[in-house]
């Protein structure tokens, strides 16, 4: 299977060290060689060994062989896979409703190996349930609900090679149906100061993909920052992290205000 848009190459534990120093760098002023070694239950000559890796591919800097940061680039790669994670993780979660820790390992293990339409596919699949108007508010209840999905034989028969037949279908009557009542808007839309919510990326190819792997994903909320006087690009606070957007990136993300 082949990687997303990473050229690196990266293997899935360096993809797990820069994973790490993302989110160690979120709670903490200062990431230190000790932390990452506690986070990921090692020892600290195989964290110096990997940051050393990470160091000559330009990916962080580590200075006085104790603090570690992200560079620029290792800050985008590192996003890129903790975005698979999360998308993984709520499919995981939300939709299959495996419990929390068995999903964020089933996420752990697959993101390395998620490809650029893999992700695409699964981001498009929580924008439908977001944004699509037509969706029944009973789609997913119905879904984890299903004799079928849940291995029971109390609602269904059994067909051949053992196969379930539903003797009840699941029903989808138009009084289920949700009607889009949230206003969507453009990020460029926005005003500074402005909350927003991530309803979906209305963008293909490779500005799509960037968006999304620098998390801009459906339900997350972000806040605009400031405005250049021009009007691009637009700076943005997304979970902790300062994101410059040009105005075409911009007017592709869709939100629901907060």
């Amino acid at each position: 299977m082949t990687k997303g848009t990473s050229k690196l190459n990266l293997s899935g534990s360096l993809e797990d060290y820069l994973e790490t120093i993302l989110l160690l760098g979120r709670k903490n002023d200062q990431v230190r060689v000790k932390d990452i070694a506690a986070e990921r239950d090692v020892r600290a000559p195989s964290v110096s060994l990997a940051l050393g890796k990470l160091s000559d591919l330009g990916l962080v800097d580590h200075h006085r062989r104790e603090f570690v940061e992200l560079t620029p680039a290792g800050h985008r790669e590192a996003q890129r896979v903790y975005s698979r994670h999360t998308i993984l993780t709520r499919f995981f979660s939300e939709i299959l409703q495996m419990p929390p820790e068995a999903a964020d390992s089933q996420a752990c293990a697959i993101e390395h190996v998620l490809t650029d339409d893999g992700m695409d596919r699964l981001t498009r699949f929580f924008e439908y349930l977001t944004g699509c108007p037509s969706v029944s508010k009973d789609f997913l209840k119905d879904f984890q609900q299903c004799p079928i999905v849940n291995n029971s034989s109390s609602h269904c028969g059994t067909g051949t090679e053992g196969s379930f037949i539903c003797n009840e279908p699941c029903h989808h009557d138009i009084e289920n149906l949700n009607p889009q009542t949230r206003t969507i808007m453009s990020l460029s839309q926005l005003a500074p100061g402005t909350t927003g919510v991530v309803a979906r990326i209305d963008a293909q190819g490779a500005i799509r993909q960037r968006l999304l792997d620098m998390g801009l994903l459906p339900d997350v909320e972000l806040t605009v920052e400031r405005v250049a006087p021009s009007g691009d690009p637009i700076w943005i606070k997304l979970e902790g992290s300062q994101i410059a957007l040009r105005l075409k990136e911009a007017q592709a993300v869709r939100l629901v205000t907060v």
